[in-house]
């Protein structure tokens, strides 16, 4: 997929990424390839649970790069957390993969695929081993289940309940 696809609207990109997959390859081999069943959106500076609310920082700063860029960051000391930046340069916002079809949990997710800070701050595709791809999956509006976000208690009732959870359901 081309980088453009991930600099629109946060909300649209988190859509539009249920059903396309996401490929690890090593060398010129394609060694993982599962579709993305559900995403969580981090949205703006105004977005009390997003790391970028508290500015611009070492840890944030690929928040605040044009979309299609992976920012990547570590989660209670153990988990590696994958999103992908969206929108325009300056807007920080990304997207959590939370899930594929065949691997629950962001945590899992990325030990399944091997997915480290080496990653943070490249962009989302083939060169760097790890991209999304189109398959052609359609999916209808009626397949995609809104709900609050995971963990996010701390950034008070009005973030913490935004149905910013998106999960593909099998209807």
């Amino acid at each position: 997929m081309k980088l453009e696809f991930f600099q629109r609207s946060t909300k649209v990109v988190a859509e539009d990424l249920l059903g396309k997959f996401l490929v690890r390859s090593s060398g010129n081999k394609k060694i993982l390839a599962e579709m993305i069943t559900e995403v969580e959106i981090y949205d703006g500076p105004n977005d009390k649970a997003s790391h970028a609310s508290r500015g611009k920082t070492k840890r944030t700063a690929p928040m605040f790069e044009i979309g299609g860029i992976f920012y990547v960051y570590l989660c209670y000391g153990m988990y590696q957390m994958l999103n992908i930046v969206t929108n325009e340069k300056n807007y920080p916002a990304a997207i959590l993969i939370r899930a594929t079809a065949e691997t629950n949990g962001p945590g899992r997710l990325t030990k399944k695929f091997k997915i480290n800070k080496e990653l943070n701050s490249k962009s989302a595709c083939r060169d760097t081993g790890l991209w999304f791809e189109d398959r052609g999956v359609l999916l209808k509006n009626n397949q995609i289940k809104y709900l609050p976000r995971t963990g996010v208690g701390y950034a008070g009732s009005f973030w913490a309940n935004k149905k910013w959870k998106l999960l593909l359901t099998e209807k």
